[in-house]
């Protein structure tokens, strides 16, 4: 990429697209394409073909999606499949056939199968069930992977995936009826420390393991990725080191000052056992995450505090 080269990041007002933004505007790249979904609605074919028209990106970061929680994801299942298989499949065909130099489509580690070996590899990609309870989800992020590979055989498209592991940061979800485990556990004990409560109470043992990555390393390995990787097959983007959700919440109650009992519910579940990807493809081809967890929770507790009245609403 040049640094006058035109990029569309779908999907610029989300986490990771933020990010990338970000991380783009950092390395001196201005000639940035947005539009919110009151602007242009991704899920409209005739609407998207129009935009590539006028605009005529020359790359594009695929982060727009359809998201949500566990709940969110299996009660709105026909919602979860058919937005996502609809954004993900008018960016990429009108890229294609508006000679867009290079794509990257970001998908989501839900797309490996539940019971696949751990750390997860790239190959391990459709040789298993998925997790049911966020499959339609999971099966519009694999169709896009596959979209990306189908282009690249037929007509030599660079279009390239990448899957990020657990993300978290500047701009996350804090509703605790959707949000993910970390943010969630930023909001609670915030909230229990602000109200004096004498503990919190967390859900099941706190044995189950998990992987987390500050959403701007993301966008660094996603720049580094556009620049430098080429390839067909996609690349896992983590940290490649995990830790069990008892010592996560202990290091969240740390940083945000709470200094009560955290008390663990065992009567409800714990989830999938652990969830770590395997990154060595990533570090092989030179790129290693620079921010560690306890800098990164630190760094997404003063982003809550600064913006506590938008996300907490």
């Amino acid at each position: 990429m040049q640094k006058d080269s035109k990029i569309y990041i779908a999907g610029h007002r989300g986490m990771v697209g933020s990010a990338i933004a970000r991380g783009l505007a950092k390395k001196g790249f201005e000639n940035i394409v947005t539009r919110t979904s009151s602007e242009l609605d991704l899920r409209n074919q005739q609407a998207v073909a129009d935009f590539f028209v006028q605009e005529k990106p020359e790359y594009v970061f695929l982060a727009a999606a359809k998201v949500g929680g566990i709940v969110a994801n299996n009660t709105y299942r026909a919602d979860f499949i058919y937005e996502n298989l609809m954004i993900e499949s008018n960016i990429i065909h009108q890229a294609h056939l508006n000679g867009v130099t290079k794509l990257m489509f970001l998908g989501s580690s839900c797309i490996y199968p539940k019971l696949a070996p751990q750390p997860l590899r790239e190959d391990y990609l459709l040789t298993g069930l998925l997790e049911e309870t966020n499959e339609p989800y999971a099966i519009a992020k694999i169709a896009g992977i596959k979209l990306c590979e189908a282009y690249h055989d037929q007509y030599g498209s660079n279009f390239i995936s990448v899957m990020p592991t657990n993300l978290y940061g500047y701009g996350d979800n804090y509703d605790l009826n959707n949000s993910h485990v970390l943010p969630a556990l930023i909001r609670k004990f915030h909230e229990a420390k602000e109200e004096n409560k004498p503990f919190v109470e967390a859900w099941g043992t706190g044995s189950p393991k998990r992987e987390f990555l500050f959403a701007d390393d993301l966008a660094e390995a996603c720049l580094f990725l556009m620049e430098t990787y080429n390839g067909r097959e996609l690349v896992n983007i983590g940290t490649g080191v995990d830790l069990a959700i008892k010592e996560l919440t202990e290091l969240v109650a740390k940083t945000t000052g709470f200094e009560g009992e955290i008390k663990w519910d065992t009567t409800k579940p714990d989830g999938t056992p652990r969830k770590l990807m395997d990154v060595s493809k990533l570090h092989n081809l030179g790129w290693k995450h620079t921010i560690e967890l306890p800098e990164g929770v630190a760094l997404a507790y003063q982003d809550f505090l600064k913006n506590q009245e938008i996300y907490t609403v």
